[in-house]
């Protein structure tokens, strides 16, 4: 008999948690979990899952405008926001309700209850202490605010999905993924959107061309873009919030949304107590098999800071379950990791940019295509879509692959299999497009575009 209560206590019930906790189960371990909140954790509550409700909800203004192109009279339509609150939470508790079956099914013990460590072994769960061999922190992140008079008056990604009533006028504040997305999704709902960002261009870290190129569409569609652009103050009048910008100029405005990143939720867990190793952020140190300066203690997902995706935190818990419960010696792959930003139009990318490709490889070709989707034909829509590549020239391995248009997501996951299985150009080459559609421009781009160095001279 085991001289503890579990074989494993988990402390989060996010996508993450939930997986390690499952699948340690599944193994043979007896597990515990802790969760203070909602089943699902970020994603599913306030992140990507009610995200992508949201972004679908955008776009049916722009499909009722453009139907008329191919013949569809569409009549006054009215969107409602308080059914789509309605909507999305029904949908959201129903989530919370498959994840509760999964671990009850996995014979999971879940306290709904708030959880800290008071020593390598021993946890504390709502004024309950039990003790595991092994303790695993996955409690994610939490939205960063900046601390300007009048910062009681924001608004972050946890709770716009529960405003009581549509704004008709919005600023966003941010230039990272969760920013784009709200700028696109408030500006398809019909709210006038500004979108503020510090630096002189959104989208730090993705390719030079992507960037520029959401940049012109996103004005295109009506959102206002201030670069180099940063709040001194709100203020809340009698009309809205008036907003002081850095330039001296003045925004009136009647909801200000700040989507500037996330910072792993670490505080008041007892991490320090115990001597688990932080990063100045605020981040849990791990080595490879997701293991703390404390050997006993375990975490993974956003809470470590690698890369802050759920589809990641999931397959770290399936790294982690293997190799405690099966005794397996699997490493977690970062790289070439597929990923999609809903923006409008939506970006996929897997693989280096083209500025990481120079630097690894050296000599690389680039494929770039640039055109009007065939819809837009008949719709009088303006929207373009990029499409570009990127090749090793000594491999001929495709090292960077990146798209803005319609479907962006779901066309990268597909490329995603065939990065993980190192495909060349003449692999995309001989393959037969499909056709008509946009994903077929992967297959038959034959001609690179010149170098730098060749555009310089002309």
């Amino acid at each position: 008999m085991s001289q503890y209560d579990f074989d494993l206590f988990v402390i989060g019930a996010g996508s993450g948690g939930v997986r390690a906790a499952r699948m340690s189960a599944t193994m043979g371990a007896r597990v515990g979990i802790a969760e203070d909140w909602n089943l699902g954790g970020t994603c599913v509550n306030v992140g990507c899952v009610p995200k992508k409700l949201f972004v679908y909800a955008s776009h049916f203004r722009e499909e009722f405008h453009e139907a008329a192109g191919f013949g569809w009279s569409v009549g006054d339509s009215q969107f409602d926001w308080k059914t789509l609150i309605a909507n999305k939470n029904t949908e959201i508790s129903r989530l919370n309700g498959v994840y509760e079956r999964l671990l009850d099914g996995a014979g999971v013990e879940l306290f709904r209850a708030r959880a800290s460590i008071v020593d390598p072994h021993t946890v504390d769960v709502g004024g309950k202490q039990v003790t595991a061999e092994r303790i695993l922190i996955a409690t994610g992140g939490w939205p960063n605010m900046d601390d300007i008079p009048g910062k009681e008056h924001i608004t972050t990604s946890n709770e716009v999905f529960f405003l009581e009533d549509l704004p008709k006028r919005a600023i966003v504040v941010g230039g990272g993924y969760i920013a784009v997305e709200f700028a696109g999704i408030l500006n398809g709902l019909g709210v006038e959107t500004v979108q503020a960002y510090r630096g002189s261009l959104f989208l730090r870290g993705f390719d030079d061309d992507v960037r520029p190129f959401l940049r012109d569409e996103m004005i295109k569609k009506g959102v206002d873009l201030r670069f180099n652009t940063t709040i001194t103050s709100i203020e809340k009048t009698e009309s809205g919030l008036k907003v002081a910008l850095n330039d001296g100029g003045v925004i009136e405005t009647d909801l200000v949304l700040y989507a500037i990143g996330r910072s792993p939720k670490t505080a008041n867990l007892g991490l320090e107590e115990v001597g688990v190793e932080l990063s100045g952020k605020g981040a849990i140190k791990v080595n490879e098999d997701f293991q703390t300066s404390v050997p006993s203690i375990y975490a993974l997902g956003d809470v470590i800071d690698r890369v802050a995706l759920t589809p990641v935190a999931i397959a770290e818990g399936m790294v982690f379950s293997h190799n405690t419960y099966k005794g397996e010696s699997r490493k977690m792959d970062y790289r070439d990791i597929p990923t999609a930003v809903f923006s409008q139009p939506s970006i996929g990318t897997v693989g280096l940019t083209e500025a990481q490709a120079r630097e690894e490889y050296g000599e690389v070709d680039i494929y770039r295509s640039e055109f009007r989707p065939m819809k837009h034909t008949l719709s009088g829509g303006e929207e373009r879509t990029l499409i570009k590549m990127i090749v090793d020239r000594a491999s001929d391995r495709v090292v960077g692959f990146h798209m803005v248009g319609p479907d962006a997501g779901e066309i990268t996951q597909g490329i995603g299999v065939a990065f993980k299985a190192g495909a060349t150009k003449a692999d995309f080459d001989a393959t037969i497009g499909i056709h008509p559609t946009s994903a077929e421009e992967f297959v038959t781009m034959r001609e690179p575009a010149p170098q730098p160095e060749a555009q310089a001279a002309e």
